[in-house]
Parts: C-alpha cells; structure tokens; sequence
C-alpha cells in the first residue's frame, strides 16, 4: 500500500493591507500580488476610508490566484483616541454606507487643505494642494502631506515631516472630523458587513476596547504588527471571551511606507475569513460580487 499523502497546510489570511488608494505606497494591484506572492491565500485589502482600491484588486486576485477579502478601516475617535474600525464583506451601496464614506472623503480633503494652508502661513509656499490631492486620490490625508515636504526637502523623511509639522500639537497639525465608533459599527451592521476592532493594543485605554465591545463589534483585530506576544495573547482570549471572530493582519503599507511589513508576517487561518463571511448578510447574499 503506497503512503497517504499529507494534507496540505492550511491557508493564511493577512486581513489588512492599504494601497495607494489611501496611505500605502503599492496600488491595488501590486499589493495583492505581494500578498500571492509571499503564499496567501488570501488578501484583506483595508484602505482608510475608502473602497477606490476593490475593483483593481479583485481583478490582481483573479489573475494570480489569492482571495481578497474586501473592507477599509474607519478613522474613529473618542476624545483624542483613535480607535479604528475595520469593516469587511459590506454593501458599498448601501445609503448609510455610502453616506458615511462621501463624509469622510469630504472631511479628508477639507483637514488637507487647513493643514496646507497653515503651512503656507507658515512660510512654505512650494508645498502644492494639487499634488497632494493627485497623489491621494480619494483618501488623501496626512502622510501625503508628508510625502510633498520629503519631495520639496522640507524633511528628510515622513516621520520628521510628522515631528515638525503633523503631529498633534505640531504647527500645521488639523484635527479630523469626528467619527463616533458606535455610529461607524451601526453603519457597517447596516451594510451587511463585519465590523472589527483594529489594533487594540494601539488605542492606550481599554476602556475604549470595552466600549466597542459593548457597541456591536463582531471581531477584534488581536494579531498585529505592533503588537507584543503578550498584547496578542491577551487580545484573542477577551476575544474569544467575548464571542468575537479573532483577526489579525500586517496592516502592510508596502516598501517605504508608514509600516514597512511583508504581507503575511502576521497572518490567521482561513477559518477566521469563513467565520466573517458567515457573519456577513451582504457576502450571504451575493456571495462576494463586487460587479
């Protein structure tokens, strides 16, 4: 009797990634094909705000093979916290839907052109608003801001474009628009998709992880670059606990971007993206199409 084979090793998913349709510094496309190429089998494409980067790369994923997993990440606030909601598998068209992303489009471009405004009045006249908003595209936001002071030798880098001028408390810095958490995982529900706690362990108030909870999120995001062994194991048992899907991703926003990490360093099972299908009405329903 010849030997039986050993089954192949179960996929993996890297469930957030951005691409130049927000912050990241590889299109649609090319991330997903870093993503296969690193041995996914599956790619959370996550861009801030936006869903411009869907079409392009579930035609990469096609062409070479991985699943994409739609979503974005929500920029949500409490106080002066950020807490981020990633949403996957949702109706784009949905009224509120699409609602809130035309709301946070719009208080995206309005946040860039105070922040460039006070660096004019701060001396730097060359620093252009056209060229930020071309490099932006739909979720144009600070780090492009960064980019046009690395272009124009403001800074050397993005960080100390952050240290002297963005950050909070720095002379050009514009606070956002206020998105409440609640308001942003009601949203998402309403859609049909799967809200789910970003880097927890990033937010600095566990009260606020609390809250989010008890707000209706489905799923934290426990596995992440920047969190310690010790914040991802505390992470997935309050998941677990809690009854939500355990996530995790790279948060990849490819080579020199504001996190430079291959896809994949930081991956899950495929189990958790057929748990956040099976959440998913809208996935449900269409089983996915982005047509």
């Amino acid at each position: 009797m010849g030997q039986i084979p050993t089954p192949p090793p179960e996929g993996r998913a890297d469930l957030h990634n951005h691409t130049t349709a927000s912050d990241g510094t590889l299109t649609p496309a090319e991330q997903v094909k870093w993503a296969a190429s690193q041995g996914l089998a599956a790619v959370g494409i996550t861009d801030h705000d936006t869903i411009a980067g869907w079409a392009e790369a579930q035609a990469a994923a096609e062409e070479v093979g991985i699943e994409l997993v739609p979503g974005c990440e929500l920029s949500t606030e409490v106080g002066t916290a950020e807490v981020h909601i990633l949403a996957y598998y949702f109706d784009p068209e949905e009224p509120a839907m699409a609602d809130l992303l035309r709301r946070m489009r719009g208080g995206r471009r309005k946040r860039v052109e105070e922040a460039v405004a006070k660096l004019h009045r701060l001396g730097y006249t060359d620093v252009s608003l056209e060229r930020i908003l071309a490099r932006g595209g739909e979720s144009v936001g600070r780090p492009h801001i960064a980019a046009e002071l690395v272009e124009l030798g403001v800074v050397r880098t993005i960080a100390e474009a952050f240290d002297r001028f963005l950050a909070q408390g720095r002379p050009a810095y514009v606070p956002r628009p206020k998105l409440d958490p609640a308001e942003a995982i009601a949203v998402v529900k309403a859609a049909g998709g799967v809200p789910v706690l970003a880097h927890p362990g990033l937010i600095g108030d566990d009260r606020l992880v609390r809250a989010a909870i008890a707000a209706g999120v489905m799923g934290i995001e426990a596995y992440h670059t920047d969190h310690s062994e010790l914040q991802q194991e505390f992470y997935a048992r309050w998941g677990r606990d809690a009854g939500l899907v355990v996530t995790g991703g790279t948060d990849s926003h490819g080579p020199g971007g504001t996190r430079t990490v291959v896809p994949g360093s930081v991956s899950v099972g495929m189990d958790v993206v057929e748990k956040l299908k099976a959440l998913s009405p809208w996935y449900q329903r269409t089983r996915g199409s982005l047509a």
